[in-house]
């Protein structure tokens, strides 16, 4: 058997209907001779599932789908354009055409022993695998663990990464079917099919017999093969945003005779690209020219090939020609037509037909409802959008949803001088994404600075994951739109999960990623603008130079505020030279003890010159800021203007790289993020090196794993299988604390105390001292309603505050009370973990009580959770202070809290079926923590978005 790798075909053995090379093995699954099992195509439904649209390696689009009878035309075709020699690496001899046995054979699969799958463009095979079920000695099996595994892919689509998206898919099918291990056999001379096995990151095995290199690898995924899987997928999605950003021609659908109309205005948007352009108008005589473009009443009349095309047609008309751009060869697609999903459910369905209609074809689809695409490099410039204007080159990458915000956002960077690498406004956003333009940027040296407007997410849990590899390297700063009414934008493609992200676990993914969020696009650019053009600082101390005492103790405040280290402004008074600048610049740059510099200048005071200038020592002032500013290059600190009234001169010194903010809370704002992403720099690679998931003792996964699938098989739990989204169940208090335990984790023992004499005896079992305490709903971890009663050091007592209890509550009440041993005094917290099916798993902490619910002082973290996680988790909430002895306080034991923290992540992580973990309150003593309550959900296991073969999103 020989496999195919990404540049060479490679085969598995012989069709049914040769005889077995010389080397390969007798028990061949595909010979005539022996077929193997019965066919069974019919037996099984189609698995639908399976289905997927995939990303190739040089940003082309593919369909991949199990084959089934109805595909032996496609078969035949298909093989007829294979090479000899391909179909030689296939079945190990010259076999050039497949008899009707065999196209039987490949065509007819029970989906469960023997699947076959292909990759399809334009409705044409392009690449086929199958696997067949073997047992321990390689013979057909219906009930084994291996599985031999062939591939073909035809020459001209080789060297595309077909073969390794296969590979990732009929590995996911395989397990899906109880198949944990692939076999296969290669020609010695296909070192090629070798290596890529190798650089997938599978465990495998090999050994040599009879001229035949045999292959083993198992298909767990590893960390190397999933590392490798998102390299491909990075790639794959960043070329496919370089082919949109520099086609070599460009035409234009839907050129009217009207010079108001959307495609004219298009077509006059192009007028500086390098390549040619055509317009295209049904109506138009042929030779016909609009604004320099020849006219053509179809792309495919066009003579020469087209890259790009930017579609402007109405709604109805875009299939025609989309259907035209594929039979054409046309690469990508601006659909700039309204009238799909952001319409109604009617639009909807349109949008995803249009979506399915150009990726069958290998188009991507910018749109639609888009304002479209612009590439400032002075080698390719691209204008297909609606802006009337190239910007100027700069470094930043935008990109945004809205039109609206689209112009808003080009409008902003043009009013400020401030010039784009490139720039996206999608519209509904049904292919191309977000997350498609970051892996571009993380690959793009013209872009220093990423820039978002989100309004929405498609895939959150993806976006985590490219924001914080890109993030490491260049900023990305966001505004997220919706922030308060959680409703999305009509037409906005999302996964259900991700339509209703809260806020606070937007933040989250924010915060762990590295992204730094803003609120208006002032601040979008306020922030990008020193990000780009100023080193990041080394720390937070700030040292305040300027001319004005107001201005600069305006400035000081602000530091403050802003939780950064001013020290006292130096005032140089508003009689200040070019030369008082440049020494007071040049002392604090120098000074050791400061991070970043904030010159804040006026207008000098009772002159008649105008508000634009300093003055007559202007030009000095500005040669003081310019040396200054190389000098904070060099000494890797930020230097920022806060000015009032001043306009010229901020332009000049923007030009150089030295950002001017009109007012100085503007100006410390942009530099307090700078600081938390240097921060965040700093912590992050930190981490790459230290940073661990730790061991942990008392670890029985397989016990827990048990417990909840038990648990999962009650009738409650098959009810929820049947409900929309699945329901949580809440697990019984002794299941909860038994799974609990499993991680290490003690929940002090509570006994029910229905009556005064079985609280009695609850408390002799227990030992004194205890709790009295009620678990009604509405009473839970609600002191303050006085439902608890604590220091009962004998039976007396705890007949007492049982009366009182039961006098406070009602009678009905004594059903819900519970005793439970009296835990430490210390500091009450509170730890819980959520599954977000859009996000993951996200682990929280916070104080316990009303005051710390009421202001939302809870931090975030994203799961698997590293022993810095934690750390950094019990550190964050304002409340802190408290644990680490406030006023003389005893500081508590958070070793043992993180501990806990950790223990938390843990479950959560092994058990996706734990849908969540509330622990609380959780008493924090100076030695030690003691559980007191805790409620564990669980739900079927959730389908997470960002794992498994590399697939396009099917919104």
């Amino acid at each position: 058997m020989e496999l195919c790798c990404l540049d060479q075909c490679c085969t598995r053995a012989q069709p049914p209907s040769h005889p077995a090379p010389s080397g390969s093995s007798p028990d061949n699954l595909t010979n005539v001779d022996d077929p193997g099992p019965p066919q069974r195509s019919d037996e099984h439904s189609y698995p639908q599932h399976w289905e997927a649209d995939v990303l190739l390696r040089d940003g082309g689009t593919a369909r991949i789908r199990p084959i089934t009878p109805a595909d032996a035309d496609r078969l035949v075709e298909f093989y007829e354009q294979v090479s000899d020699q391909s179909k030689y690496f296939r079945f190990f001899a010259p076999y050039p055409r497949l008899s009707d046995k065999d196209v039987r054979h490949f065509t007819h699969h029970d989906y469960i022993n023997r699947v076959g799958l292909a990759v399809v463009v334009r409705d044409r095979f392009i690449a086929t695998v199958r696997y067949d079920r073997i047992d321990a000695e390689g013979r057909p099996s219906e009930s084994g663990t291996d599985a031999e595994v062939a591939f073909l892919v035809q020459d001209a689509h080789q060297g595309r990464g077909v073969a390794s998206a296969l590979l990732e898919h009929i590995a996911a099918v395989a397990q899906e079917r109880g198949i944990l291990r692939f076999t296969a056999e290669v020609l010695p001379e296909n070192r090629k099919m070798i290596k890529v096995f190798t650089d997938a990151g599978y465990t495998q095995r090999r050994s040599f017999a009879d001229g035949v290199v045999h292959l083993e690898f198992d298909l767990e995924p590893t960390a190397a093969s999933l590392a490798v899987m998102r390299a491909r997928e990075h790639r794959a999605e960043a070329r496919s945003v370089q082919r949109l950003l520099t086609p070599r021609s460009v035409a234009v659908l839907g050129v009217s005779r009207n010079p108001q109309s959307v495609g004219r205005a298009l077509l006059r948007d192009l007028a500086g690209f390098h390549g040619p352009v055509y317009a295209v108008n049904r109506n138009a005589p042929p030779g016909t020219e609009l604004d320099g473009a020849v006219t053509y009443r179809s792309v495919l009349e066009i003579p020469g090939p087209v890259d790009l095309a930017v579609i402007a047609v109405p709604a109805p008309a875009v299939p025609a020609a989309v259907a035209e751009c594929g039979a054409h060869g046309v690469q990508g697609l601006v659909v700039v037509s309204a009238g799909y999903a952001e319409t109604g459910p009617e639009g909807r369905d349109r949008q995803r037909a249009l979506v399915r209609q150009a990726r069958a074809a290998g188009m991507r689809v910018v749109g639609p409802n888009a304002f479209g695409l612009l590439n400032t490099d002075p080698e390719q410039p691209l204008n297909a959008s609606l802006a009337p204007v190239l910007p100027e080159r700069g470094p930043f990458g935008l990109f945004c949803q809205s039109g609206a915000i689209g112009v808003a956002l080009l409008e902003a960077a043009h009013r400020r001088g401030l010039g784009i690498s490139s720039f996206a406004s999608v519209g509904n956003r049904a292919d191309v994404s977000g997350n498609d333009w970051l892996q571009y940027w993380e690959e793009d040296p013209a872009t220093r600075v990423v820039l978002l407007y989100l309004e929405s997410f498609g895939n959150p849990r993806k976006f985590t994951r490219i924001a914080r590899r890109l993030a490491a390297v260049k900023p990305v700063v966001v505004v997220k739109g919706a922030r308060h009414t959680g409703s999305l934008p009509p037409g906005h493609a999302v996964q259900p999960a991700a339509s209703g992200l809260r806020d606070a676990t937007v933040d989250a993914l924010f915060q762990q990623a590295g992204v730094l969020r803003v609120d208006t696009i002032t601040e979008l650019y306020d922030t990008g603008e020193l990000l780009a053009g100023q080193p990041l600082p080394a720390g937070d101390r700030v040292a305040v130079v300027g001319n004005s005492d107001s201005l600069g103790l305006l400035t000081h405040d602000a530091c403050l505020s802003a939780g950064l280290r001013p020290r006292t402004p130096v005032d140089l008074t508003t009689g200040a030279t070019g030369e008082n600048f440049r020494i007071a610049l040049h002392v604090a740059l120098t000074d050791p003890a400061v991070d970043a510099v904030i010159a804040v200048a006026i207008p000098p005071i009772g002159t008649h010159l105008p508000a634009e200038d300093l003055g007559a020592d202007e030009p000095a002032f500005a040669e003081a800021l310019l040396e200054a500013a190389s000098r904070a290059q060099e000494a890797g600190k930020p230097l920022l203007l806060a000015h009032l009234a001043l306009t010229e001169l901020p332009d000049r010194l923007r030009a150089a790289g030295i950002p001017a903010y009109p007012a100085p809370e503007r100006a410390v704002h942009a530099l307090a993020r700078a600081v938390h992403y240097a921060e965040w720099r700093r912590r992050t690679a930190e981490a790459e090196q230290t940073a661990r998931v730790p061991e942990l003792d008392r670890i029985e996964e397989a016990k827990a794993r048990t417990l909840v699938e038990a648990a999962l098989e009650t009738r409650t739990a098959v009810a929820a299988r049947t409900q929309p989204g699945g329901a949580r169940i809440a697990l019984p208090d002794a299941d909860a604390v038994a799974l609990l335990a499993h991680y290490g984790i003690d929940v002090l023992p509570t006994l029910p105390a229905p009556d005064e004499e079985s609280a009695v005896r609850a408390a002799a079992t227990l030992g004194y001292p205890v709790a009295l305490k009620a678990t009604a709903e509405h009473l839970r971890h609600r002191p303050d309603l006085g439902s608890v009663r604590l220091d009962l050091t004998g039976e007396p007592g705890l007949r007492r505050a049982y009366r009182e209890l039961d006098t406070l509550l009602g009678g009905a009440a004594k059903a819900r009370l519970v005793v439970q041993p009296l835990a430490p005094r210390g500091v009450d917290t509170v730890i819980g973990a959520t599954v977000d099916p859009a996000v993951g798993a996200i682990l929280s902490f916070g104080l316990a009580g009303a005051p710390a619910e009421l202001l939302g002082d809870v931090a975030h973290r994203l799961v698997p959770a590293t022993d810095q996680d934690a750390a950094a988790l019990i550190r964050e909430v304002r409340a802190a202070p408290l644990l680490f002895g406030w006023r003389g306080a005893e500081p508590v034991d958070t070793a043992a809290l993180e501990e806990l923290l950790l223990r938390v992540s843990r479950l959560v992580d092994d058990l996706p079926e734990v849908a969540s973990v509330d622990l609380e309150p959780v008493v924090v003593a100076p030695h030690g923590l003691a559980v007191l309550g805790a409620r564990v959900r669980i739900a079927p296991l959730p389908v997470r978005s960002d794992l498994g073969p590399r697939a396009m999103s099917s919104l």
